[in-house]
């Protein structure tokens, strides 16, 4: 039987980080969402022998996953993270804002606005594609099963609303009216909301729910490297959104802790040549232009919009989308 690697690397990264950490004199927690499993696992090891050969200290790195904004819920309700690699802005913003722990100014500390790598939404249909999905408004027709999770608690669910409002907004000419109803009738599709990324895309990958996944980038191509071409295919929309999840040290922890010289030089290692190698070999898009020209090959040439082209920012994207009585709950509210 094949490996099933999403429900194993789990376990095994659980079984080696408490062994190293029995072995460590410092340890740090990277409190991440959904999808950088894998990534966070290869980046930890080669981090981990960075700093031993550059100081001769033994170190430790857990790392905790989730939807995006409950990972930045349990930061603020005090789970004692040295880092946080989440998936949109906002959510660091949130924690910055209702706990105090880092400053206002954190996107400001390293560079690309703390964003080593970005990605993008594409979708992820079985192979031979039986139900001819080509585009954002094939997943509104009776009969599609989308598999999304629920943007109240998921930054990957946000993105793929968001990257379905930018359709849409183009699709009608901006008329907002439209688009609420497109993704009205998009959500009316989805049987299954789960709180985070990997748990939708578990139930589309391995429990065989749902026609098409509405997926990170490096979610797709993960599926694909582990199961091939002969169970899925990867569809590029005509139009997606620049993903940008962003990192941050979370600094009164560190200093509680003793950890601030590792949890920043942990954060500026993803900027590194070896960094970012990792951040490609595992389908994120590098933020080094060098790094990016390389693995160039890899990654499909899509038409990118920003969160900037559909709304002012993140929090005004919030509060119109995603905050209570948003959007978001006004269509849902209806299916």
């Amino acid at each position: 039987m094949k490996f099933n690697m999403w429900l194993s690397v789990g376990l095994l990264m659980f079984i080696v980080a408490n062994s190293n950490q029995a072995l460590a004199d410092r340890t740090i927690l990277n409190v991440s969402y959904d999808p950088t499993r894998e990534l966070y696992q290869a980046f930890n090891q080669e981090f981990i022998r960075y700093w031993q050969d550059k100081t001769g200290e033994k170190i430790a790195i857990r790392q905790s996953h989730g939807g995006s904004s409950k990972q930045a819920r349990a930061i603020i309700d005090g789970v004692p993270a040295d880092v946080a690699t989440l998936a949109l802005a906002y959510d660091i913003d949130a924690i910055s804002e209702r706990s105090g722990l880092i400053p206002a100014g954190w996107q400001q500390r390293l560079p690309n606005n703390s964003s080593p790598y970005t990605s993008t939404i594409v979708l992820l249909v079985r192979a031979g594609n039986p139900k001819k999905i080509k585009d954002w408004d094939d997943l509104i027709k009776p009969g599609i099963a989308v598999m999304t999770p629920n943007p109240k608690t998921s930054g990957g669910a946000r993105w793929n609303y968001l990257a379905a409002w930018g359709f849409a907004l183009k699709k009608y000419n901006g008329d907002e009216s439209e688009a609420r109803h497109f993704l009205a009738r998009l959500y009316k599709n989805a049987p299954i909301l789960d709180s985070g990324a990997r748990g939708s895309a578990i139930n589309f990958i391995q429990r065989g729910i749902g026609d098409v996944l509405i997926s990170w980038e490096n979610e797709a191509f993960l599926a694909l490297k582990e199961y091939g071409p002969e169970k899925f295919e990867i569809i590029i929309p005509s139009i997606s959104i620049l993903t940008e999840p962003p990192v941050t040290v979370i600094d009164k922890n560190t200093d509680k802790h003793g950890t601030q010289d590792i949890a920043q030089a942990y954060l500026e290692y993803l900027y590194s040549k070896k960094g970012q190698e990792i951040v490609a070999r595992h389908f994120y898009r590098p933020s080094d232009a060098e790094t990016a020209r390389e693995y160039a090959h890899q990654f499909p040439e899509i038409n990118l919009f920003t969160i900037n082209d559909v709304a002012d920012s993140w929090q005004q994207a919030q509060q119109i989308h995603f905050s209570d009585g948003g959007l978001f709950d006004k269509i849902y509210e209806y299916q």
